[in-house]
């Protein structure tokens, strides 16, 4: 598969998608990273640059959280419409109407820390390894299963260590 970019420091990706997951929004740091016009990528879903070497874990983990109401921080790796890809480290945020009824999620990414890929790529490693080995429906819930357990391990809980990772404080 196709190069893998790293996002500058100025880069900032940001999307709106419905409760469904629908793209509804995206700007140009999207369109010029992802390789897709606003054309190509309103109404499809976000998974639409979701690259196959992100554990589906992550975003049973993404959607339990954002479903919660709570924000979701994660690394994530996205597919570029010709098959590169580029790592971000993503914020996603619940968005309400005035009347406090959920109308969709915001996502911003930016330049995930490099040293913090290492780590999460050997994680994510791990949870693809879990997904092969369990049956097409529990995989996503077996490898969330060993995450947690695994930064239980070390005395930490997902937010936290996905927080310090990113700012590079030692784990």
């Amino acid at each position: 598969m196709g190069k893998v970019m790293h996002l500058a420091a100025d880069d900032l990706i940001i999307s709106k998608t419905d409760t469904e997951g629908r793209i509804i929004y995206c700007n140009r740091a999207f369109m010029r990273l992802s390789g897709y016009s606003s054309a190509d990528a309103l109404g499809q879903p976000h998974r639409l640059v979701r690259h196959p070497d992100m554990p589906r874990g992550i975003f049973k983990l993404l959607w339990q959280t954002v479903q919660n109401g709570e924000e979701f921080h994660g690394f994530i790796k996205n597919r570029t419409r010709d098959g590169d890809a580029y790592w971000c480290f993503s914020s996603i945020t619940p968005n309400y109407t005035a009347e406090g009824r959920l109308n969709g999620y915001f996502a911003v990414q930016r330049q995930a820390r490099r040293e913090a890929l290492e780590q999460i790529e050997e994680i994510y490693r791990q949870m693809q390894g879990i997904e092969r080995r369990s049956g097409h429906r529990e995989a996503p819930a077996a490898s969330l299963r060993w995450l947690r357990e695994h930064l239980a391990d070390q005395g930490s809980q997902y937010e936290p260590f996905i927080i310090l990772l990113q700012r590079g404080v030692e784990i």
